[in-house]
């Protein structure tokens, strides 16, 4: 997730001690000339990345390879069959539910779901594949009869947001938290003093900065899957989460618009 707030050197070292194992016999000297540079810059990369120094750094690596889940992910090649496909693709979701699982922060959980519960507007913004996610979500709601509206175009969610005002929420949907249009638009809002939920797979982010509430998925991916897809599958169950931990806040309403709406809908199926 810090990747892309670090300098390039800084980078080179992240990515040549994730391809390890944090191997206890890999002397700060050999990361230093893999990476080209100094072993104090080994160090105060490790410091940047929030530890102590470079010994902690390969523990905590160590202690993260060792887990399950890590070896789940695996590149997608031209040779697999595809039964291999379905399952590197079905294994990277696996993981990114898994460490996305891992850091998501509890009290920003609950918190996302009383604003929502509490709101007077709900505006969903998200451009691209996350605008799909915004529309999946406001589905869910709309079925317990939680009113949202979603917003795909920059244009119209800067109409939103000049509308919003206090008591009102904006669910920002950013796989990069760097989308201009978006960020625009909810920095109305917040001039507006509407309160703002972030979902991004960075919490370095300019949305991420900007927001009330950030909500994180994590997520690897292949050059074809890429990480937006499997960090998509990972935002989706954040936001089902969300959902149900709505509807509980109001459980007989949640229960009741729930069968009106199931009804309205179950005679246009075919026996």
């Amino acid at each position: 997730m810090l990747l892309p707030e670090l300098t390039v050197s800084e980078a080179r070292i992240a990515e040549i001690m994730l391809r390890s194992d944090g191997d206890a016999d890999l002397p700060l000297k050999a990361v230093a000339k893999e990476a080209e540079t100094s072993e104090a810059m080994v160090v105060k990369t490790a410091k940047r990345l929030g530890f102590s120094g470079y010994k902690e750094l390969r523990g905590a690596l160590r202690a993260y390879k060792s887990q399950p889940h890590v070896d789940l992910h695996q590149e997608v090649t031209p040779d697999d069959t595809p039964a291999t496909i379905v399952q590197k693709v079905f294994r990277t979701s696996i993981q990114a539910l898994e460490e996305t699982l891992a850091i998501l922060d509890m009290e920003a959980f609950a918190y996302a779901a009383e604003l929502l519960h509490r709101a007077r507007q709900r505006d969903f913004y998200g451009l691209g594949g996350s605008a799909q996610i915004a529309r999946d979500v406001s589905h869910k709601f709309l079925r317990i009869g939680v009113r949202t509206s979603v917003f795909d175009d920059t244009h119209m969610m800067a109409m939103s947001a000049s509308l919003l005002t206090h008591g009102d929420v904006v669910v920002a949907f950013s796989h990069s938290g760097r989308t201009s249009g978006l960020i625009e638009s909810v920095q109305i809002a917040k001039s507006n003093r509407a309160n703002v939920i972030a979902l991004t797979n960075y919490e370095s982010s300019p949305l991420a900065d900007l927001s009330d509430v950030v909500l994180c998925s994590t997520a690897q991916g292949s050059f074809l899957t890429s990480e937006n897809a499997a960090a998509r599958v990972a935002q989706l169950n954040i936001m089902d989460a969300i959902f149900i931990a709505v509807a509980q806040k109001g459980y007989e309403s949640a229960e009741a618009n729930l069968a009106k709406t199931m009804s309205a809908v179950s005679a246009k199926r075919r026996s």
